[in-house]
């Protein structure tokens, strides 16, 4: 349908630029076109029927010219017997599936308002009225009607097939022959034919087993279907056939074998045929299965028992429903958080699991009864799946491990399957254990897949079925076998879809070499389930006692891996918050400095300051020797008074000299700053400044110890604190407002001597660059605490300032000269 659909609209889109009109019209016919899919989806069939949809547009497209013989249905929605007739039609649909290349079902609402052209078009007064249109029809062919066709599907079946052989030339090209083969034509056949199988039905002339199997066995290949009569004396007496029908297989070389089935029906020959060697759907060959196959993610394949159940799809199935599938869904509510509770319920309720699972389970049942909010947030959920808070042996183990239903390919089975597996499970569980609700595993299966499941387009098929006989589920063994039917339709419609793994077909399952019995005839020979053995074998099929463990990963390690990943998340957090935590303090301490910094955190802050200090040029040397002078004074102010200063971490740190120790002056902050109180720091000065500081003279000393310092600097320079608006300054500067700090010094008279000698080399160094040291004087009262840039920063924005205010004054002096001419106007 969808690939006539698209013919049509390719046409219409051809037409569109050719004139405005065709514009209009093209744009009344696409929404004619939205209207009347609405209208045929509102009708008696939909596309999940495998019907084709007849509409204006589509109508010809399908019917004329087609490859394939058409037998299309003209109906009326309000027509009582066309009500009671569409189930037929639909099972003749799902019936004759495998015969799509050769014939395909359609259908149209005459009832339609957009629809009664169509139909009067092709002469329809009654209904429902069938036709058939022989492939290749031409354009205004009236088709050929089933007059008084019968009502079941065995018969429209035959009468299809009477009208494929008297089909006209040309013959529908995917139809293959369905006349009687002769003995001649059997001994050539392999010359002429690359099959690997042909297989010979022997039948009486009025039996249409034969055809039947030739076109159910069309979309197959590597195998051959040919009807042979019972009058073909030759071949019947070469291969002893004494029983009619029955099928033999032939090969090269005139080797045959007889064909072993339950009944000799035509249902029983399809499967059987369908699963011999080498025969695949057309266009899927058969899959190279070794014992070394691997897939996307590099996992060998697992050997497995077709006839069992594996408790690894079922715990793959939970952890990608709770783990991967939910997971889309950032916050969970209203309806959808109703149908979660309820699939964890019955989860909880009836999952066969292990302990530890089962455990995990019941913890997130009692979790989800406890949310009374109309929503929850995933992450929240995720908590409690992977149990954080380390409940005693629960867990759900994770990733996917598929057994039973894995495929040959990465992208084949897998989670479908695994969600059709564990449902069955569930239903099952449900009435073995008693339960008293026929539709709470349904309900919450369907409520699931409604909300959560992945294949939209699936749950949309799904909802569909349910909606249409979920309400006749009345017992717990018929809620078992609706899922079974549903199941058997769905695979019914995606038979030799891209979805289809060819190692694993898509037939109606259980097939009759698993459950024979569940297999019948009727009396007129049409297949039938027994459903009085197909319950007994489903509930022995997936009753718990009968899971396998195989390939299950033990519960201690589930466990383990569990406590690792907790410890290493928990380690992951911790660590986290310890950055944050480091970044919080940094921050927090480069906006409010604390006085408890460490003596770390100050030497690598100095450090800092002398390498911004050394980009500042050679006005350095000025400010230190001019700091020299008041130095001698600030320290002798500090032995005479006998006080001592608070230590700071922007400080200079004590330096032990003979058998005193002298200690470095705190240092006043910048004019109406006060000054911060820092903790002690000492250190030996000379490995700090070997260790710490690079070739550079400190550039300010408010003691005699700077003088010491000065007279090495041509061995080993020392670095100098910067100045900023912000930081403390050296009491000897002689600013105004600046005070110095007095501090005790505990000298001896070796020390003072030293001092003294110090001073008298300074005073030369003096004399020899006073014309600097003026200089560098007012450059140091003009610049201290500033670097070029910011000096150069203050003279801009002082420009600046000077033009915004001469601006603004000539700005007002014209508005005010302005006003004064307005005034003086008579």
């Amino acid at each position: 349908m969808a690939r006539c659909c698209g013919r049509a609209t390719s046409r219409c889109a051809g037409e569109t630029p050719t004139h405005p009109r065709k514009i209009a019209a093209s744009a009344v016919c696409l929404c004619l076109c939205l209207l009347f899919v609405s209208a045929a989806e509102a009708g008696l069939y939909s596309a999940s029927d495998q019907i084709i949809l007849l509409t204006p547009e589509n109508v010809e497209s399908v019917v004329v010219n087609s490859t394939a013989a058409i037998v299309a249905e003209f109906y009326a929605s309000w027509c009582g017997h066309c009500v009671a007739f569409s189930p037929v039609y639909i099972s003749l649909a799902r019936d004759i599936k495998e015969w799509k290349p050769a014939v395909d079902l359609a259908a149209i609402d005459c009832a339609a308002q957009e629809n009664r052209k169509v139909c009067a078009g092709y002469s329809i007064t009654g209904y429902p009225t069938i036709k058939f249109f022989h492939a290749y029809s031409k354009a205004g062919s009236q088709g050929q009607a089933f007059k008084g066709f019968p009502r079941d599907v065995r018969g429209l079946r035959h009468r299809i097939i009477d009208k494929l052989e008297t089909h006209e030339e040309p013959w529908p090209p995917a139809c293959p022959p369905l006349e009687p083969i002769s003995q001649a034509e059997i001994d050539s056949f392999f010359e002429s034919n690359s099959v690997e199988h042909l297989a010979l039905i022997f039948e009486d002339p009025k039996s249409y087993i034969g055809r039947e199997v030739t076109l159910d066995l069309l979309q197959f290949e590597n195998i051959a279907v040919r009807r042979v009569l019972s009058t073909e004396e030759g071949l019947v007496t070469k291969l002893g056939v004494t029983e009619f029908p029955s099928c033999y297989l032939y090969y090269a070389g005139g080797n045959f074998t007889r064909l072993r089935v339950n009944v000799e029906a035509r249902t029983f020959y399809s499967y059987a045929l369908q699963g011999l060697p080498g025969v695949v759907r057309s266009g899927k060959p058969p899959p190279d299965i070794t014992d070394t196959v691997t897939n996307s993610t590099e996992e060998p394949w697992r050997p497995f028992n077709r006839s069992r159940v594996y408790m690894a799809d079922l715990e793959s199935t939970l952890h990608y429903s709770l783990r991967v599938e939910l997971a889309a869904h950032t916050v969970i509510r209203r309806e959808a958080l109703t149908s979660l509770k309820k699939y964890i319920s019955v989860l909880t309720n009836y999952f066969p699991g292990r302990p530890v699972v089962m455990n995990l389970l019941k913890s997130v049942n009692s979790w989800m009864r406890n949310q009374t909010g109309d929503e929850v947030r995933y992450e929240a959920l995720r908590e409690i799946l992977d149990n954080s808070a380390q409940s005693p042996r629960a867990a759900l183990p994770e990733g996917v491990r598929w057994v039973g239903c894995q495929g040959s390919q990465p992208h084949l089975r897998r989670y479908p399957c695994g969600v059709w597996t564990l449902f069955h499970v569930l239903t099952v569980q449900a009435k073995n254990a008693g339960g008293t609700d026929p539709l709470e595993v349904l309900s919450a299966m369907r409520s699931y897949v409604r909300s959560f499941f992945g294949c939209r387009p699936c749950a949309e098929h799904f909802e569909n079925m349910a909606r249409e006989g979920l309400d006749d589920v009345n017992t717990l063994s018929s809620a078992v076998l609706w899922l079974w039917k549903r199941h058997n339709r769905v695979n019914n419609r995606l038979a030799g879809a891209l979805s289809e793994d060819p190692k694993f077909p898509k037939i109606q399952w259980p097939s009759p070499e698993m459950c024979p019995a569940c297999h019948t005839v009727k009396e007129n020979g049409e297949h039938r389930w027994n459903y009085d053995e197909v319950l007994p074998f489903l509930m022995s099929y997936f009753s718990s006692s009968r899971i396998l463990t195989d390939y299950l990963e033990d519960e201690s390690q589930i466990l383990a891996k569990q406590r690792d990943k907790h410890a290493s998340q928990q380690q992951a957090i911790e660590a986290q918050k310890h950055v944050e935590r480091k970044a919080r303090e940094a921050s927090d301490s480069m906006r409010n400095p604390l006085p408890s910094q460490s003596s770390m955190q100050a030497e690598e802050e100095e450090q800092q300051e002398e390498e911004e200090e050394e980009e500042e040029g050679p006005q350095d040397e000025a400010v230190a020797d001019e700091e020299e002078e008041g130095g001698e004074g600030a320290a002798a102010a500090d032995e005479m008074g006998g006080k001592k200063s608070d230590p700071t971490s922007w400080a200079k740190p004590e330096m032990d000299v003979g058998r005193g120790r002298r200690q470095v002056q705190r240092r006043p902050s910048f004019v109406g700053m006060k000054i911060r109180e820092l903790h002690e720091d000492i250190v030996d000065l000379d490995s700090f400044v070997n260790q710490h500081y690079k070739a550079k003279a400190l550039q300010v000393a408010a003691t005699s110890r700077v003088k010491h310092r000065t007279l090495q600097r041509k061995e080993e320079q020392e670095p100098g604190p910067v100045f900023g608006l912000g930081m403390e300054l050296d009491a000897g500067l002689g600013m105004v407002g600046l005070q110095p700090i007095e501090a005790n010094f505990e000298v001896d008279v070796g020390q003072q001597r030293k001092r003294l000698q110090k001073r008298e080399l300074i005073g030369q160094y003096f004399v020899e660059g006073s014309e600097l040291s003026q200089r560098g004087r007012w450059m140091s009262m003009l610049s201290i605490g500033f670097s070029k840039v910011d000096i150069s920063l203050c003279v801009i924005l002082y420009f600046l300032s000077s033009m915004c205010l001469l601006t603004m004054y000539l700005f007002f002096k014209n508005r005010l000269r302005l006003r004064r001419a307005k005034v003086a106007l008579p």
